[in-house]
């Protein structure tokens, strides 16, 4: 049944917890290194999951998981969060965070390209005018508030940022393709991811349980509001909503109310030119989801 008061209530608290991302994640990376705080942020995320898939009744969908589906989980588990957060994660290390977050939202544009040899279709003309929009945007914000005298952004931290889009836009598609329950389906991509990260941290020997209070409450924030419980209040939202479109199109806010956490709580001086960005970006992204 729709309930639109409902729905955007589920939607705004979603949206508020994802602008908090940004700036845990510079409070996590103040105080420990990647590896860690994605281990204990997936190990948490997985735990919240799994009290969603018992809470919501989808117990018994989690127990009739087929072989078919591990082996996918054990892929898209790869991918996201291992792989994605990684990248994400050292991007953060290297840029501002009012630099790193806009530029991992360019995955739209990403996708349709990508849609392209993994999905077979075509390619609108007006998709490379979405592109040259956005990566106008890219510029806006790589330049830092000086959009004549680029340079001033690390390189790598940029190529991370984007290439971070790359690996959602993918992972994306294959989950599309999954037709399990999304709570049952990510606890278990989760699970895998944890294991994945928790070998890696063994292997590498990253400290782990010496990584600070401060560093593991961030890594615990990130795993229940980045992953986790926020991912359950999108979907509600969206299945109480009257318009996906309505409430899809909200998620455009969060970029700018995470400059705000950004520029009071981390102090980043924020730049003109990563508002002007995010708008050219979010324009993108618009121009390429108009209908014909």
């Amino acid at each position: 049944m729709h309930n639109p008061r409902k729905s955007y209530i589920y939607a705004l608290l979603a949206i508020f917890f994802w602008a908090t991302i940004p700036t845990a994640f510079k409070t996590a990376l103040s105080a420990a290194p990647v590896l860690p705080i994605l281990t204990i942020s997936s190990v948490v995320s997985a735990l919240v999951l799994l009290l969603i898939v018992f809470v919501t009744g989808k117990s018994a969908e989690l127990l009739a998981t087929k072989p078919r589906d591990l082996i996918n989980s054990a892929l898209l588990g790869l991918i996201n969060p291992f792989v994605y957060y990684l990248i994400l994660l050292r991007a953060y290390q290297l840029l501002p965070a009012q630099v790193a977050q806009p530029l991992n939202m360019i995955w739209p544009i990403v996708l349709v390209f990508l849609s392209v040899p993994l999905l077979g279709q075509k390619i609108r003309a007006g998709s490379f005018a979405a592109l040259f929009i956005s990566f106008a945007g890219v510029y806006l914000i790589s330049s830092q508030g000086a959009p004549l005298h680029p340079g001033k952004s690390n390189p790598l931290g940029i190529a991370l940022a984007m290439g971070s889009s790359v690996f959602w836009a993918l992972y994306f598609i294959l989950n599309v393709r999954d037709r399990r329950d999304q709570a049952v389906k990510l606890f278990v991509n989760f699970l895998f991811a944890s294991g994945y990260l928790l070998i890696a941290t063994a292997v590498t020997g990253s400290p782990l349980i010496t990584i600070g209070i401060k560093g593991v409450a961030a890594s615990v924030y990130i795993g229940i509001f980045e992953m986790g419980l926020t991912f359950y209040l999108w979907l509600k939202a969206m299945e109480l909503a009257e318009s996906n479109d309505k409430i899809g199109n909200l998620v455009y806010l969060t970029p700018f109310i995470a400059l705000v956490f950004i520029h009071f709580i981390v102090k980043e001086p924020v730049y003109y030119t990563t508002p002007a960005g995010l708008g050219l970006i979010i324009a993108g992204i618009v121009y390429q989801n108009r209908k014909k």
